[in-house]
């Protein structure tokens, strides 16, 4: 049995095709063509609004899920770190109850992929029975140098934990503020990554901290009892001072990118050369929005030709976990961005990103991207 679908436009996950363009799923939602209204036959089912293919959410955080509403907003990038170490541990069985409604949540919203920070063994459950792709980002950090193999091996034994449900794991930085130089030559010298994320020019506390050894950073590190007297200024932006340690070679998503500016992108360019095109620019503009109130410039990236994907980031920074939702915040605050441009980042751009552009992304034959009506502000999946 094949399922037959035409809207008033219908995008492909790379361009808007010609008026009665006509998907042809089989029962499954494999597509199996796109074709002329004429040339599809009986049984097309009309539908209002735009078809699109099921959307990439490619930096999330599920098992931060419980914290929803719990952390204030507006506080800036240290105050929020310090509410999620201060919040998150909590019963595991309203953990799992918490994780369970927000992958009800992202399914609801078209999402069918997921880049998930993992700190934690506690979505492996979920994870094993879940309809959605997840690949498992099991995030590591530890700011002093000898605390750098302790903290390596336990991210080497949740990494482990994971890859007996899924082969799609790597181990990860959390940011430049929080990982030591000899961590992140552990995590770079890790054989089995081949896709790696960190959270990169989130906030100017970042650059202040890693600049100048001053800011509100420092506020955290004494918070924790973290003694960093070992620390010395770097003089660079916390990009250039990590970039280094981005190895050539590996893919990478740097999420939310808000303070980037011309001389990071410059630098990043020049540092990747022809492997540029394997460097993913994630944006979580709610997130953003709910920690700072800033954006990223996300037209400077447009203008140096990015990558660009999409996140929802954590219940914790979040009051959802939706793609459209980023998407609307996008096209409200950058009008000048065609529709086309941002809606190639939920879909083709994010499998790309995730490598599963194989599987998910586009209305191309043989993929199983899912299927989604958008109709004004109304979402609905229709496979």
């Amino acid at each position: 049995m094949y399922r037959k679908f035409t809207a008033e436009k219908l995008f492909d996950g790379y361009r808007f095709l010609p008026e009665n363009s006509v998907l042809i799923t089989d029962s499954r939602g494999t597509v199996a063509d796109v074709v002329p209204m004429l040339d599809a036959g009986d049984d097309v089912q009309q539908v209002s609004g735009m078809l699109c293919p099921g959307f990439i959410n490619s930096h999330c955080h599920l098992e931060l899920s419980h914290l929803k509403n719990k952390i204030p907003e507006g506080g800036g990038l240290t105050e929020f770190v310090i509410n999620v170490v201060g919040e998150r541990g909590s019963e595991l069985e309203q953990i799992a109850d918490a994780m369970e409604k927000a992958e009800q949540e992202m399914i609801n919203s078209g999402i069918v992929a997921v880049g998930d920070i993992c700190n934690t063994t506690h979505s492996i459950e979920i994870k094993k029975k879940s309809r959605l792709y997840y690949h498992n980002f099991i995030e590591t950090m530890g700011f002093p140098e000898p605390v750098a193999s302790q903290r390596f091996d336990a991210a080497l034994e949740t990494y482990h934990a994971f890859r007996e449900i899924s082969p799609n794991v790597s181990i990860v930085p959390h940011a430049p503020y929080s990982v030591s130089v000899a961590l992140m030559q552990k995590i770079a010298q890790f054989s089995a990554n081949r896709l790696v994320t960190i959270h990169s020019q989130e906030s100017e506390e970042e650059n202040a901290f890693v600049k100048d050894k001053s800011g509100p950073l420092l506020k955290l590190y004494q918070k924790l009892g973290i003694d960093i007297s070992f620390f010395q200024p770097t003089g660079k932006r916390s990009l250039d001072y990590i970039m280094p340690h981005l190895q050539k070679g590996l893919q990478y998503i740097l999420v939310h990118n808000v303070i980037t500016n011309q001389s990071d992108l410059d630098a990043l360019i020049e540092h990747f050369g022809e492997q540029s095109n394997e460097l993913y620019c994630c944006l979580c503009p709610h997130a953003n929005q709910y920690i700072s109130g800033v954006l990223p410039d996300v037209e400077l990236l447009v203008q140096n030709s990015m990558n660009i994907v999409l996140g929802t980031d954590s219940l914790a920074s979040n009051h959802q976990l939706s793609i459209f939702a980023e998407l609307q915040m996008l096209q409200k605050n950058f009008p000048t961005i065609e529709l086309t441009e941002m809606l190639r980042w939920a879909t083709i751009n994010g499998a790309k990103a995730l490598q599963i552009d194989h599987l998910f992304g586009s209305f191309e034959k043989g993929k199983q991207p899912g299927v989604l009506q958008i109709n004004g502000d109304m979402i609905n999946v229709l496979v």
